[in-house]
């Protein structure tokens, strides 16, 4: 066994609730349990999956942030998503059995490794739990609609706001404060998953300081005025 793996328990992790189903009684407790085959330890910057990589398992983040990209032809990494603790991920792979993008972490990370085959055995057996993987396949579904809204239609400072308020509500749910985040990923990273240029992502955050909609000390962001970044937003969407 790799020495960066160790064998853990759904049933008394603090965040079962964020990435399992609720509501399970002692018995179906168990058999959840056996769905997690190990724990693996990720260092920043190393990778839990790549591109073309054999599909095995799902991956229930412990701690740590990730994100997912793909190269582009001419070399740069497309960031296609963040994800963070209580999130799964991995499903990318189950259409085709491979990989179809790289996971990397943004800072140390652990992870829970959950073999595919064994989710689906044990599905056929809890039905919550397949309720549960169709819930967390929609959810991918409907973000990336979002994320094509996003691309699709707003202008520079309604992507920036959504962003923001998107990844505050995530964190908030995990305990965090509503208003204060820490950035794990860099403004050229976000700037390639808002199909931002760098210049205008500074921009960005520039003119929500000056408004003082937001306060940026480095990649610590405390936003001041959270109705003003909804209003931006809102009045995006109003005009579609």
């Amino acid at each position: 066994m790799n020495p960066l793996t160790i064998k853990v328990a759904c049933s008394n992790c603090n965040l079962r609730e964020l990435c399992m189903p609720v509501g399970l009684n002692e018995e179906q407790l168990q058999r959840i349990d056996e769905v997690v085959a190990v724990r693996r330890k990720i260092k920043r910057g190393g990778t839990l999956f790549r591109n073309g990589e054999a599909f095995t398992s799902l991956y229930a983040i412990r701690t740590g942030f990730f994100k997912t990209c793909v190269a582009t032809e001419d070399g740069r990494d497309q960031v296609t998503g963040f994800q963070m603790a209580g999130e799964i991920i991995g499903m990318d792979g189950i259409v085709n059995d491979h990989h179809t993008c790289d996971a990397v972490a943004l800072e140390d990370a652990e992870v829970c490794v959950m073999p595919f085959d064994r989710i689906e055995e044990l599905s056929r057996e809890v039905t919550a739990l397949q309720h549960h993987v169709h819930k967390i396949m929609s959810r991918e579904i409907v973000r990336e609609h979002g994320v094509m809204l996003l691309l699709g239609s707003m202008r520079a400072e309604e992507r920036l706001a959504a962003f923001l308020l998107n990844l505050v509500q995530r964190l908030h749910a995990r305990g965090f404060s509503q208003s204060e985040l820490v950035l794990r990923m860099t403004r050229e990273e976000i700037g390639s998953y808002l199909g931002l240029k760098l210049e205008t992502v500074s921009r960005t955050f520039s003119k929500f300081v000056e408004e003082g909609t937001v306060e940026v000390r480095q990649r610590h962001v405390r936003i001041l005025d959270t109705d003003a970044l909804r209003r931006i937003v809102n009045n995006q969407q109003a005009c579609h």
